[in-house]
């Protein structure tokens, strides 16, 4: 009998086992059929550059990594823009000379970092793309400050050229690049202070610029942080990306390398997007995270005021990150935290899952609130104007109604939108008149689902921030705070 239960319970766990094998084998087929089903990769998802930084590279100083930097355009213009010849001419192909998405057309070659000097300079000021990006997110606020400050727009490695060179980056190459600028500006500033503003991936370089600073016990470098959609934290589904890569270099499939494929049409954007780029962030934040936990009250004290504007709704990283996995952590120190509340004016919350507001209930009712919270929100039942509400330090003073309102038909900010006004011509609404460049913002059709190769979620996203001069003004008292 003992004999007959023993190898059933072989059998039985034979037969699981196999069918496990079996399972995950019919799952990984599947994935593989569905993510082929993509669109075909084009030379510039497949070409490598050379010229690209990397932190194996060896470079000395920021003036290095801009000769490097102009190989690798040199390398780009001759692998992509010399070699590309398609069969139909596409009006919107950032990669086709002349079409109105060639970045050649703009007055700046936004997708390259630049230096502004300034003899006169109050201060100097680091701008920090994001991830996919370039420092043309960073444009308007450099062109605020050109007259205060000497500027340096930094072009992170793997950007600004083909989507490609997101697929073999590192955290580490990023932040090294962050700290070559960073002592580079420094340098030239001679003990004037030096504030930094990080737009998502950018704002979490930043912050690790800091951190591992503290953490080795040396003198920190930025007087102030600014962040905007700070990359604090991700999905842990982010996490998956790393074995679908490998997946794919195992298959021989490069289509596993992206999360997406798509006509690249911004000039200063990728749309394709690579699957080590998001993990690239993941171990980024992951490592932001370790630090802040290790950090004694010594050590917390020495980090920079930080000054974060957040939309609450944000489908790129996690907004409730933003608190629960710093700013909990923030002493007593000018911290301030922005929160753009969405569209409350209309009866569309209704359909809603649920108020965005809630995950957030926890750490703002059960905790001291030891920084400056303010809340951009709607105060009128049917109307779209908004308010600036403090709690927190600041909690005694009464809301500030604003001159800004939600526009009508906009529900709430996005990820992408908070570093753009509404004059941008790139991602802006308003039509500009005989203008040989693309106008993104105005990019909105209606059609059957699929006609088009740029998704309906894209064309819907909101791209632009109707309360930028509310931010701006925040971002300028911000700094001026320092210098009294």
């Amino acid at each position: 009998m003992r004999a007959i239960v023993i190898g059933s319970t072989k059998h039985f766990f034979f037969a699981l086992f196999y069918s496990i094998i079996g399972t995950s084998l019919a799952l990984i087929m599947l994935a593989v059929w569905l993510l082929n089903e993509k669109p075909d990769l084009s030379i510039w998802h497949t070409t490598h550059l050379k010229n690209e930084y990397h932190q194996q590279s060896g470079l000395k100083n920021f003036t290095e990594y801009l000769s490097l930097e102009d190989k690798l355009f040199k390398e780009v213009d001759k692998k992509i823009y010399q070699k590309y010849q398609p069969e139909i001419a596409s009006p919107v192909n950032r990669y086709e000379k002349g079409s109105s998405s060639d970045p050649a057309l703009w007055h700046s070659d936004w997708n390259r970092s630049f230096e502004w000097e300034n003899d006169d300079a109050e201060f100097g000021l680091l701008l920090i793309h994001g991830m996919s990006d370039s420092p043309y997110s960073m444009s308007h606020i450099a062109e605020h400050y050109r007259h205060q400050a000497h500027i340096v727009g930094l072009r992170l490695p793997g950007h600004g050229t083909i989507p490609s060179g997101l697929t073999d980056i590192t955290w580490s190459d990023l932040a090294a690049v962050v700290s070559l600028a960073t002592t580079h500006l420094s340098e030239k500033l001679k003990g004037k202070p030096l504030y930094v503003v990080g737009f998502s991936t950018g704002a979490a370089l930043a912050l690790n610029h800091e951190l591992e600073a503290i953490t080795l016990n040396k003198a920190t470098q930025y007087s102030k942080m600014i962040f905007m959609s700070p990359a604090i934290g991700l999905t842990p589904i982010a996490q998956g990306a790393y074995w679908q890569a490998k997946l794919g270099e195992l298959l021989g499939q490069e289509k596993l390398y992206w999360n997406s494929v798509e006509t690249e049409y911004d000039p200063f954007k990728y749309m394709s997007f690579a699957v080590n780029a998001g993990d690239v962030v993941y171990q980024l934040t992951l490592r932001n995270q370790l630090l802040l936990k290790q950090l004694n009250p010594k050590q917390l004290q020495a980090i920079a005021p930080i000054q974060t504007f957040q939309s609450i709704i944000d489908d790129t990283v996690s907004s409730v990150n933003v608190v629960d996995e710093l700013y909990q952590y923030l002493p007593e120190n000018q911290h301030e935290l922005v929160i753009f509340d969405y569209n409350r004016s209309s009866n569309f919350r209704l359909l809603m899952n649920q108020d965005p507001m809630l995950p957030f209930d926890p750490y703002w009712t059960n905790h001291p609130i030891d920084y400056r919270l303010t809340f951009i929100e709607s105060y009128q039942q049917d109307g779209r104007a908004v308010r600036a509400r403090e709690v927190g330090l600041f909690a005694d003073q009464a809301p500030q109604e604003l001159l800004l309102s939600w526009p009508k038909g906009v529900f709430s900010l996005s990820h992408i939108a908070l570093p753009f006004p509404i004059e941008d011509s790139l991602y802006g609404p308003i039509a500009v008149e005989n203008s040989e460049t693309v106008q993104i913002g105005l990019a909105i059709f209606q059609a059957e689902r699929g006609l088009f190769s740029m998704s309906a979620a894209n064309m819907l996203r909101q791209k632009w921030n109707p309360f930028y001069p509310y931010m701006l003004g925040r971002m300028d008292a911000f700094m001026t705070q320092l210098q009294d």
